[in-house]
């Protein structure tokens, strides 16, 4: 039985490999570190189908290293340090250190991420990381601070379509058929920008025809991928789509529909942390001061998974999931802040009031720091009307209230504070 199109087309080196330009283009950093033999330790991270394993392999062969993989999902500490040990050993055969590149690196526990450090700091490996979460949140800082972080951008549709023409013309299996691409929509459509994918699902249609001549349509690529797509595929397949309906969900106030992609996703193997983090970001940017509780209640979720582990995990989720999506909802605190960063990047490091300023010195109290300062507490409602931003943004406006029962009494309250000035 052959290998799967996208393992037969994988590319083995830098000239084959499609995307990444700005990273392993001509003059680009990480291929001029590549060419040099100089590797650092590193961390991939983008969405799956992009090219992050098959960049560690093609690092490995261009700079003449031996390769280990192991995949976050199924490897524990003794299996990291049985690699180190192999390394190790290699060392007194003079030949370069190893990449070790690990797959799903924000799967790894702490403790496996602690075994790694001394055999990266000293350079027993080089280790090559791939995640599809975000680094800062999921990889210990002791480990990040020892690799680069680079993005791996998704591929465009042109570099998609490449990778078919690519295939029906070098693949044995492929070019003994007439194949014609009609129409390409539904194609990068149920790959979502997932090169694997697509060149699978590309295979799938084409073995599914019943002649030697396929006309490949939209129609045609619907029906056989509807039939094929899986209930849920935490390493990629799924993935995207299903957290985005089931945020998409709370966030439209529906629980019978949350509770259903939660379900979704516990009975595909999800981490519990990763549904629960999620919930936690939901509370402040779609729920927010309608109902602060909600935020509370999901912190409260987050805590509680990371203690309980599956599978009553799944009844706090349900909880937490059922209440969030009947909570009224708000994302005024979200635009505020968007708001607020964008006025920043504008106007620039503006000067803080010379009434704001701290004045912890006599000298500073003498040029007056301060010297204009209201205390709040001294006056009647612990409120006093003074200037709070920048003279050149005195009357900006970024925290619109929503029009939610809460949030029209903190309007009405800011309104009485405020006066005219914010237009509350």
């Amino acid at each position: 039985m052959s290998a799967p199109l996208a393992e037969r087309m994988r590319p083995n080196s830098l000239e084959e490999y499609v995307g990444q330009k700005h990273l392993i283009g001509e003059g680009a950093v990480l291929r001029g570190l590549i060419e040099k033999g100089m590797v650092p330790s590193m961390i991939l991270w983008g969405g799956p189908g992009i090219g992050k394993t098959t960049l560690a392999n093609i690092i490995s062969q261009s700079t003449d290293r031996p390769f280990y993989t192991l995949s976050a999902i199924n490897s524990g500490v003794k299996d990291v340090r049985e690699v180190i040990e192999k390394a190790k050993k290699q060392q007194f055969f003079g030949t370069n250190n190893p990449i070790l590149f690990i797959d799903e690196i924000h799967r790894f526990s702490k403790s496996q991420q602690d075994s790694l450090l001394g055999a990266v700091e000293n350079g027993t490996v080089t280790l090559i990381g791939a995640t599809t979460e975000n680094p800062s949140f999921e990889v210990i800082s002791a480990l990040l601070s020892r690799c680069q972080v680079y993005i791996l951008e998704s591929l465009n549709k042109g570099e998609l379509m490449g990778l078919l023409k690519n295939a029906m013309q070098k693949d044995d299996l492929l070019n003994s058929k007439h194949i014609e691409i009609k129409e390409e929509h539904a194609l990068l459509q149920y790959s979502g920008g997932d090169a694997r994918k697509l060149l699978n699902l590309f295979e799938l249609v084409i073995n599914n025809a019943q002649s030697e001549k396929v006309i490949v349509t939209d129609e045609l690529v619907k029906s056989i991928a509807q039939r094929k797509i899986a209930l849920y595929d935490k390493a990629g397949e799924q993935h995207y789509d299903i957290i985005s309906a089931f945020i998409k969900s709370i966030r439209g106030s529906d629980p019978n529909a949350g509770v259903y992609w939660l379900a979704r996703m516990i009975e595909g193997g999800e981490d519990a942390k990763f549904i629960a983090r999620r919930l936690l970001i939901l509370a402040s940017e779609d729920i927010g001061n309608a109902n602060p509780t909600a935020l509370v209640i999901a912190n409260n979720c987050f805590q509680a998974v990371n203690v309980i582990g599956w599978p009553e995990s799944r009844i706090v989720l349900a909880q937490c999931v059922t209440y969030l999506a009947s909570s009224p909802k708000s994302n005024a605190a979200y635009m505020a802040i968007g708001k607020a960063q964008a006025e920043v990047k504008e106007s620039g490091n503006l000067s803080v009031p010379l009434h704001l300023h701290n004045a912890p010195t006599k000298l500073m109290k003498e040029m007056g720091y301060g010297k204009e300062y209201a205390y709040a507490h001294d006056y009647p409602n612990n409120f006093i009307q003074q200037e709070y931003l920048p003279e050149e943004i005195k009357n900006r406006t970024f925290y619109d209230p929503g029009k939610n029962a809460r949030e029209n009494e903190l309007r009405k309250r800011l309104k009485t504070l405020w006066q005219e000035k914010y237009g509350y």
